[in-house]
């Protein structure tokens, strides 16, 4: 019985060893961080500021009432390797956009918010 017992947990313990994960995440785009979000005043900060903080937009929108929207995309990779030694391997790849939508209204900003997708 104890013989049973002994080999049953040489197994699980040996069978922990051989499992790997391997993860790498990678930033391809980055236009914008959360400390220059963060900086961004509603009511004060204006295009100019915008532009300066974050380059040019990768997009714009512009409605017959004057309002604008520049939009900003930041692009993550994530890759990770699950593995039970010599009997197979898993590799998941995600890729996370994060966009950064900032709404002018008469040049200054009305509101800013982020939208994440993940595929």
């Amino acid at each position: 019985m104890i013989r049973m017992v002994l080999i049953g947990l040489m197994s699980i313990t040996l069978s922990a060893c051989l499992l790997t994960v391997d993860s790498d995440n990678r930033i391809t785009q980055s236009a914008w961080n959360e400390g220059d979000v963060q900086r961004m005043k509603v009511g004060q900060s204006d295009m100019d500021w915008v532009r300066t903080a974050f380059g040019e937009p990768a997009s714009r929108l512009r409605y017959a009432d004057g309002t604008e929207i520049w939009k900003y995309r930041n692009r993550h990779e994530k890759d990770t390797e699950v593995g039970l030694f010599l009997l197979f391997s898993v590799d998941v790849e995600e890729e996370i956009i994060e966009t950064l939508a900032v709404e002018f209204v008469d040049g200054i900003v009305d509101n800013y918010w982020i939208e994440t997708d993940k595929r």
